[in-house]
């Protein structure tokens, strides 16, 4: 503590010095002790000072309430004088006043409060709630004319008063106050309400004649309706009907008025339906639509398609639905015809119609002309087959196959005529080119359906022999998992793998199929054949099957041979972790032991047999060395972390120690950068063993260099002396360890600050934690 009293004397005095400047810059050790944010923020709310509070005073007798009440006053007073504007205070004023019962003195203070600011909608609204809270009825109703009277565009103030009288059951009074309101012409909200309030004492006549003041006012097509469903729901129908009729007339013939009212029309011809009058309804529609593009009647006319629907009859809804899309894809065929997504669209359309007239019991007449119709569409479609024999081109129109197969299957039940589309489908193809699985997998899936398991196989053999493909391969082979046909999927496999022996997720695949079935030597030999190959891909994935395959078996020395044949293949560093983890984890019990315990054992559980954490860290050992016999540094500290990992679970402080001696030092290195012509710093990694054996010299130079460093930390007396050495003494490692890491990852890799001074090239040799020499 007296290090750190004595600091600020310190810091005075190296300001005055310019080349200790320096030295206080590189100072990087931290002092004995570290304080946190936790800290800082704990000591603060320990050293903050209570709050005050003003302490509570009992009165016991008038004198003294007298003297409380003068001196509040005084406080009030003189709060008012300084803040004469903040309506804040006045409302404390006033509200204090109150609470003790003192109204005259209340008033005179909102009063007083109003003549500084009058147009406060808070300081009216408290005015009145202390009058109303202080049953002085007749005060509040005052305090509300004058209000509203100052200030008629609020709102709030005519809501306040209206709900005031209709709460003393005053309608009259209250209707006084609406004819007030309604003569500013207020929004919709103010009409309503004031039309509510006629409707709860069932005044509808007066209700009407507001909603007839209220189209004077605003002759909007929302207001008209609004007014329309109001004698509608009252009973008053003709009323109801001459409202809508007034509405027509008002809004006229021209095209832009009829395209403003179309809600009008809309409710007008939702009106008469809901009356059951479907000719009325229809009228409104046609008047309105034959008066409008149909670019800008999308709504009405979808209204007018629901209409015919749920009302209309066959021919009705056929002109309006389906007559005006069919049109409208005409054209836009005739403009494209190779526009599949429209023939989509199209045949989506027609589909949609037969589903309809079924659903509303049509005639087999009736039935059949709609599926003839349909079949034209996709006649139609299909023929436009796609220029050239590119399969970008194919992609869509395939689907237009498919989805007629699927139509003469699902809708007609014409299974001839489904095969007779797939086998045409499959002709038009040029397989020789490209082909489409699909295709191929939906015929055969439609002949296992009609119960012709030999034709689909058929299919599906021919496809592979036309043009092989992997999808072809998997769903040949689902389907006979699905048929429960093992020997006929092993066959499969054998032509998959023949015809792509470089695929490792096949291999797989065949070797979990004899894994399911339990025929574990013919899975060994499958995954032999499949690590046996000259050229895979992603061989990694096939090499991990295997091994877990015999990991889940229990077979230790067997998973311990791959392992040992990968590492001679490849050598990659995760194998070699890979390797060392799988000796000291625990697998199953081999499964001879397991079946004969499974009979005594009733809960199911299985054996497990413990790893050897010594072959585990000579694993360690041997991949270290290889990887350093490689020249591999970076993959050297992945296996030094992971053994380091595995120590700290496993072994002793002294494993520990020798793997963290193993660690590299981090140094900073000069060199000439072409690009630049300047001299850059980068980050290397020396490793004590590889120095110790190439150089020795220089590894003992280095060695000393990094101790002289230590003891050049230890050594400075700023900002704590000895104890920022210490602390750096005890944080090296750690800082050691990051800085490796970070450069192996890629972090502390790279060009440094630049040096434009001409140095000569060289080596300047870091602390651990990163820092430069400049301060030696």
């Amino acid at each position: 503590m007296q290090e750190l009293k004595t600091a600020p004397q310190r810091l005075s005095r190296y300001r005055t010095e310019p080349y200790a400047r320096i030295s206080l810059i590189i100072q990087r050790a931290p002092v004995s002790f570290q304080i946190t944010a936790e800290q800082l923020l704990r000591d603060a709310q320990e050293r903050q000072e209570s709050q005050f509070r003003a302490p509570r005073q009992r009165v016991e007798d008038f004198e003294e309430l007298h003297e409380y009440r003068g001196r509040k006053r005084e406080e009030f007073e003189k709060r008012i004088r300084q803040t004469r504007g903040n309506i804040k205070e006045w409302l404390q004023y006033a509200n204090w006043e109150a609470s003790q019962n003192e109204f005259p003195r209340s008033r005179s203070v909102f009063e007083r409060a109003l003549d500084v600011d009058s147009r406060s909608v808070k300081l009216w609204l408290s005015y009145t709630e202390m009058e109303l809270k202080s049953r002085n009825v007749q005060h509040a109703r005052n305090l509300f004319d004058r209000a509203v009277t100052l200030l008629p565009r609020v709102d709030q103030l005519w809501y306040k008063y209206v709900y005031l009288e209709e709460l003393l059951q005053n309608v009259p009074g209250a209707r006084q106050v609406f004819e007030r309101w309604v003569q500013w012409e207020p929004d919709d909200k103010a009409w309503q309400a004031y039309i509510k309030m006629e409707v709860r004492y069932q005044e509808y006549d007066r209700a009407s004649a507001i909603h007839e003041r209220w189209v004077a006012v605003r002759p909007e097509p929302r207001v008209w309706v609004k007014w329309g469903k109001f004698e509608e729901e009252r009973g008053n129908l003709a009323k109801g009907r001459e409202v809508f009729q007034q509405a027509l007339e008002f809004f006229g013939d021209e095209e832009e008025q009829i395209e403003k009212a179309q809600a009008v029309f809309n409710a007008f011809a939702k009106m008469e339906t809901r009356l059951k009058e479907y000719e009325r309804a229809r009228v409104v529609y046609k008047f309105a639509l034959s008066r409008l593009p149909r670019s800008k009647s999308s709504a009405l006319y979808a209204a007018y398609t629901k209409f015919e629907k749920q009302h209309g009859t066959r021919s009705t809804l056929e002109s309006t639905v389906l007559g005006k899309r069919r049109i409208q894809y005409e054209e836009e065929i005739s403009h494209d015809g190779r526009n599949y997504d429209v023939w989509f669209d199209y045949a989506r359309l027609e589909e949609g119609a037969l589903a309809d007239l079924r659903e509303e019991g049509a005639t087999s007449e009736e039935g059949e002309q709609t599926i003839n119709r349909v079949r034209e569409v996709y006649e139609r479609a299909v023929a436009q087959v796609p220029p050239g024999n590119e399969k970008r081109f194919w992609r869509r129109y395939v689907f237009l196959w498919l989805d007629y197969a699927l139509f003469e299957e699902i809708e007609t039940k014409d299974y001839e005529r489904a095969r007779q589309i797939y086998q045409t489908a499959i002709k038009l193809v040029p397989h020789k080119i490209f082909t489409f699985a699909k295709l191929w997998l939906l015929f055969a899936r439609f002949e296992v359906r009609r119960l012709d398991l030999a034709t689909a196989r058929k299919i599906l053999g021919a496809s592979i022999g036309m043009c092989p493909k992997e999808a072809l391969f998997k769903g040949y082979i689902q389907l006979e998992l699905d048929l429960r046909e093992f020997d006929r999927v092993r066959t499969i496999y054998e032509k998959y793998i023949e015809w792509d022996p470089t695929n490792s997720s096949a291999w797989i695949k065949f070797a979990e199929l004899e894994s399911q079935l339990e025929d574990f030597p013919r899975t060994r030999g499958i995954f032999e054949l499949g690590i046996s190959q000259p050229s895979l891909s992603m061989p990694e994935l096939l090499w991990k099957a295997y091994i877990d395959f015999e990991t889940e078996e229990g077979e230790r020395e067997k998973a311990r041979s791959l392992y040992e044949r990968l590492i001679k293949l490849s050598g990659h560093v995760k194998v070699w972790i890979s390797y060392a983890l799988f000796e000291c984890e625990a697998i199953p019990a081999p499964r001879a032991e397991r079946e004969d315990e499974s009979d005594d054992d009733e809960e199911g559980e299985v054996k497990m047999v413990e790893g050897d954490a010594e072959l585990a860290r000579q694993v360690f050992k041997r991949g270290y060395e290889d990887l350093r016999s490689k020249g591999l540094k970076s993959e050297r500290v992945a296996v030094l972390e992971v053994w380091k990992s595995f120590e700290e679970k496993h072994g002793t402080p002294t494993d520990i120690a020798k793997v963290q001696e193993m660690f590299p030092i981090v140094s900073l290195k000069r060199v000439y950068d072409p690009e630049s012509d300047t001299h850059v710093e980068d980050w290397v990694m020396v490793f004590k063993d590889d120095e110790r054996e190439s150089n020795p010299t220089s590894f003992k130079f280095l060695q000393m260099a990094h101790a002289w460093k230590t003891k050049g930390k230890k050594a400075l007396p700023i900002l704590g002396g000895g104890a920022g050495g210490k602390a750096d003494g005890e944080g090296g490692k750690e800082r050691e360890k990051r800085e490796v890491t970070n450069v192996t990852k890629g972090k502390g890799r790279g060009k440094g600050k630049s040096r434009d001074d001409g140095d000569d090239e060289g080596s300047d040799v870091a602390s651990s934690h990163g820092g430069d020499d400049s301060d030696g």
